[in-house]
């Protein structure tokens, strides 16, 4: 058994900032993670950031991984472990890792849960077929291995992270097809959005997917037009040819350690599913547990990088050992996360908080 003061489990955007929260504190830290590098979701994302300088504005998203690995890097009091899968989370504060076919156990006295989430499936007719992808798998290709799916794509998903990958395609070359979205409004950023109508994309609202067509490989997709309601208006179909299809249509909370633990947790759709209900420092229902970013809720990385700066300061009270600007750095880092969930952009992440209710959106 090897024994840490807190132990942060995932290490992208809200778990580095947990951990370079704790960085220069008199506190034993580990940082798990099941990848192979640190970052998370940051290393495959090249477009430039909004928001404030606290939010690494006018930064891309691996050069804030960067930025925030290298302020946690050679830190004596952190353990990075990678590679490695928390299966376990039990209620004498022991978790049990898997890492290259060996067994670990660490026991804490606090435990950071920053497991972020999941891409939602799309369920259709032939979906199986090689060619579909994922906007993370397409995301991956590109940017980290400079591989294109396929000379042009078809993008279901007017969200941020559709807009995004699709004005990337287009940046390597891939011609996109279109954009499918099932709502009868743009999911994401205008600015997003705008680019790719300049550059003549066609968007397909309130469609969705009905099948795909092809035998041994993706050839067309069949999209179906949709009511107010979300039900399909069956003569109303269109076959558009592609020989690739990337579904974002959205993320799920990778919530199962919080469950392990039978943590308060409520079902908010606007928030992504099952998600923890946290009081003013991220803390749970049970008080040796914190949680941050995607897993407590769908949010951007902006937001999740604010949320695990809390959840790191909640778990040094927890421990008694609070941070010397405690009350100054919580007061800032609700701000920012107040200033994010507070734009046009934000309405839906607001409303899924109030219903969750905790911390600030306490009844």
């Amino acid at each position: 058994m090897i024994y840490k003061d807190v132990i942060i489990i995932g290490g992208g955007p809200a778990g580095l900032c947990a951990a370079k929260i704790l960085a220069d504190q008199d506190v034993s830290v580990l940082l798990v993670d099941r990848d192979h590098h640190l970052g998370g979701q940051l290393v495959k994302q090249t477009h430039k950031f909004f928001g404030s300088e606290k939010q690494y504005a006018k930064n891309r998203g691996f050069e804030i991984a960067k930025i925030l690995i290298n302020d946690i890097n050679d830190k004596p009091n952190i353990e990075i472990l990678l590679g490695a899968t928390v299966v376990g989370i039990y209620k004498d504060h022991v978790i049990t890792i898997v890492k290259e076919e060996r067994y670990l156990k660490y026991k804490a006295k606090a435990f950071i849960i920053a497991t972020g989430a999941s891409e939602k499936a799309l369920a259709f007719e032939n979906n199986d077929l090689p060619g579909i992808y994922g906007a993370g798998a397409i995301q991956t290709l590109m940017n980290l291995y400079g591989i294109v799916p396929e000379d042009e794509v078809l993008m279901v998903g007017s969200g941020n992270i559709g807009l995004i990958v699709s004005y990337q395609l287009l940046q390597a070359g891939v011609k996109v097809k279109g954009i499918v979205e099932a709502a009868s409004i743009i999911g994401g950023y205008k600015v997003h959005a705008s680019k790719l109508k300049r550059l003549g994309v066609p968007f397909y609202m309130q469609h969705t997917i009905k099948r795909a067509i092809g035998k041994d490989h993706l050839e067309a997709v069949e999209i179906v037009k949709l009511t107010d309601d979300f039900k399909e208006l069956e003569n109303e179909t269109s076959i558009i040819q592609t020989k690739a299809l990337c579904i974002a249509v959205g993320l799920s909370p990778l919530s199962q350690l919080l469950e392990m633990m039978e943590v308060a947790m409520k079902y908010i759709k606007e928030l992504g599913g099952h998600v923890p209900v946290l009081n003013n420092l991220n803390q749970t229902s049970n008080p040796n547990i914190f949680a941050c970013g995607d897993v407590s809720g769908i949010e951007e990385a902006s937001s999740a990088m604010m949320n695990g700066y809390i959840a790191g300061l909640g778990a040094l009270k927890h421990l008694e050992h609070p941070h010397p600007n405690h009350d100054e750095l919580i007061k800032m880092y609700h701000h920012e996360l107040e200033i994010l969930r507070h734009s046009s952009y934000g309405e839906k992440t607001l409303a899924g908080l109030k219903k969750l209710g905790g911390g600030p959106y306490a009844n």
